[in-house]
């Protein structure tokens, strides 16, 4: 009985190899470019489907892209007919010919877009072409590193994702120097946590909201509650600033300063001349109205309880 699974067990493996070996044979991109297209000087080219021939100049860049997560991929399921380098490149029959700058794809424009999203399109890159960054002319490039390795993961041109993020997001940074702050620079969280650079909705998010993104970590706060706070459930970001604020719990004004800017009515010892827990040592109005984002108590009408 034993013999008889071992016999098996070899059989499996050796139909698995086969049968990786047959995907290995013919591997393809899943969405082929029209490279005239993107530029017409690409008309005639052909494949040359020869790593070799490229690295007769080219090995200067090819050495560090060995390195890179797309070599070794490619190492075990090579694109066919396209050859490693051209899958990316183009045909490159006319550069061979007359080794000239002519077939570039400029890293910058919305055509380099193109030749990456034939093989990473979909999934969280399903609303690239609708999101912020495609609309303000972010490419692939901008952000990711293809032929050396700068990044222990995402093959991002900086070390990490926030220093990629603050190449252009320098004022996100500052904010997140100040003294409430979510745990991205203590590494606890990075950008990704909240944002889907590759994503549609609004300000980028992971979900499809500002409020749906927050929950993901503070789910106490989701309700449903009997008694609901109005602005906390039309937006955390009436309240709270979400990258940093020298105001304690990222809000964006100073404890009771921030209630009174919708509670200013009469009647009540709310305004700060009066109200003296409204100093550095106090919450303010949540000294009492402690169930700011909402009360499932019978009595929590006014959020005291």
């Amino acid at each position: 009985m034993s013999g008889h699974r071992w016999t098996w067990l070899a059989g499996a493996t050796a139909a698995l190899v086969v049968a990786l070996g047959w995907s290995v044979a013919t591997a393809k991109v899943k969405k082929p470019i029209d490279w005239v297209a993107l530029n017409p000087a690409f008309a005639g080219a052909t494949f040359v489907n020869d790593t070799e021939t490229c690295r007769t100049c080219h090995d200067d860049t090819m050495t560090p892209y060995a390195e890179t997560k797309h070599a070794r991929a490619f190492a075990v399921n090579p694109p066919a007919g396209t050859g490693e380098c051209e899958s990316c490149h183009g045909p490159r029959s006319k550069h061979v010919e007359n080794p000239t700058a002519e077939l570039k794809i400029d890293p910058a424009s919305r055509a380099r877009t193109t030749v990456c999203l034939q093989c990473h399109e979909g999934g969280a890159r399903l609303g690239w072409k609708a999101g912020a960054h495609q609309s303000n002319d972010v490419t692939c490039s901008s952000c990711h590193s293809v032929m050396a390795k700068k990044s222990a993961k995402g093959l991002l041109v900086k070390a990490t994702l926030g220093d990629t993020c603050y190449q252009c997001h320098a004022e996100v940074r500052a904010d997140g120097n100040k003294m409430s702050h979510h745990p991205v620079r203590e590494g606890r969280m990075d950008c990704a946590s909240c944002h889907n650079a590759h994503g549609a909705t609004p300000g980028l998010l992971v979900k499809n909201t500002l409020n749906e993104t927050c929950y993901t970590c503070h789910a106490e706060k989701r309700g449903p509650y009997l008694w609901e706070h109005a602005p906390v459930r039309e937006s955390c970001a009436n309240c709270h600033t979400p990258h940093g604020s020298n105001q304690r719990n990222l809000l964006t004004a100073k404890d009771s300063f921030l209630c009174l800017s919708c509670h200013s009515y009469g009647g009540h010892i709310n305004l700060p001349r009066y109200n003296r827990t409204s100093n550095p040592y106090g919450n303010g109005c949540s000294n009492c109205h402690v169930s700011t984002h909402g009360s499932n108590h019978p009595s929590g009408a006014k959020l005291t309880r």
